[in-house]
């Protein structure tokens, strides 16, 4: 038994050197500087490029490696991957309307030719394309339609999962055509999410742009947040609406709390620390956050009146009786998608210029509303 054990022992220990060899041999790389963004990483060879997202989703044992390259290249053996991705990418379906935006600003919003729930995007180039007939309706996200997907044969399938990999993707996966899974919704910051601009950049062969892209956003975000400072005033902010019987509202340590950080003002539940969303009873947010100056995205509510008809306690906020509430959720496209949920991942600084002219509106007193606009009064 003993010698069976050390036999073990040292197949693993030798697996262990041969795949380090493996990586050794695969010669050198430059890798593509990531500053904010955690869940992916990028390394070019001299005939392919290693792209690995290190979470692809919730609770993932491991990351996953896709390996991109031109038709013609042939990869060492050695070389250890989920899926190639062959260049140049000429047709793509993606499963997210997060996606959409980095197509827009790299100009490849031509190479889409599937999406499921096209109701939900919002963006005016998309919906062009969508009325023209050149992006397809693929059905419910959760059971994409494999036929229309297979008829269309797209070069790569662009998507995300909760919780491990989507039966229909696997499917399509067998068929022969790549999944990519992306996980920026599972980034931590602001400026993080944004930076998988750069994830696309390089599959769509368009890095450079990206990278460029990505730093005027992060360039634009922090002139903000810098001229946010000047204001003498750090007024009190709530967020969140109740649900059953609990009033939902971001953690102080999530990415939406930062925004009012950034923006300058001093969110109620700043010194909260968890993942997800904090969960109270209504009487406890009534005591603690009653005197708040402003209230931003009371949940799906766009008007007063709904919200007093959800529930008539609401009226005893200050933000309230001031008319000081703020929603995303009146910024729609023609088919009722909310812009926010598409555009906002992509471009933070437009989320906080927005919450900035809200809280201190006389720094950009010629600026326009981009999200956010005052609860609607009936």
């Amino acid at each position: 038994m003993k010698k069976i054990l050390l036999a073990l022992i040292l197949i693993g220990l030798l697996s262990c050197v041969d795949n380090t060899k493996k990586e050794e041999d695969l010669g050198s790389f430059t890798e593509v500087e990531i500053t904010y963004a955690e869940g992916f990483s990028i390394y070019h060879y001299k005939d392919f490029t290693k792209v690995i997202v290190h979470s692809p989703w919730q609770e993932a044992e491991k990351g996953l490696v896709y390996i991109l390259k031109n038709k013609e290249i042939e990869l060492p053996n050695s070389l250890v991957y989920d899926a190639i991705i062959d260049l140049p990418i000429e047709k793509l379906v993606t499963t997210s309307t997060t996606h959409i935006p980095s197509l827009i600003a790299l100009n490849k919003l031509e190479k889409l030719v599937g999406f499921p729930n096209l109701d939900y995007i919002s963006s005016k180039a998309a919906r062009e394309f969508i009325d023209e007939g050149k992006i397809k309706e693929l059905g419910k996200n959760e059971a994409i339609n494999t036929e229309i997907v297979l008829e269309l044969n797209p070069d790569v399938i662009f998507s995300f999962a909760l919780e491990g990999q989507n039966k229909a993707l696997s499917k399509l996966q067998e068929s022969g055509i790549p999944v990519v899974y992306n996980g920026d919704w599972l980034e931590k910051s602001a400026l993080g999410k944004a930076e998988w601009i750069k994830f696309f950049g390089v599959f769509l062969g368009e890095l450079d742009q990206s990278i460029k892209a990505f730093e005027d956003v992060e360039q634009s975000y922090h002139s903000l947040k810098v001229l946010a400072k000047t204001s003498s005033k750090k007024p009190t902010v709530i967020s969140g609406a109740m649900h059953q019987d609990r009033w939902y509202l971001p953690y102080g340590t999530s990415w939406q709390a930062q925004f009012f950080e950034d923006a300058h003002a001093d969110y109620i539940y700043s010194h909260t620390q968890g993942k997800g969303s904090a969960a109270f009873a209504f009487e406890t947010v009534l005591q603690d956050a009653k005197q708040a100056e402003f209230w931003i995205s009371p949940g799906q509510y766009t008007t007063y009146e709904q919200l007093t008809e959800s529930n008539t306690h609401y009226q005893e906020f200050d933000a309230f009786q001031e008319k000081n509430i703020f929603t995303m959720a009146r910024t729609t496209g023609e088919t009722g998608g909310v812009l926010f949920y598409e555009l906002g991942p992509n471009r933070p600084d437009l989320i906080l210029k927005d919450l900035v002219k809200i809280f201190h509106p006389d720094l950009l007193k010629d600026e326009d509303f981009t999200f956010f606009k005052p609860l609607a009064i009936e």
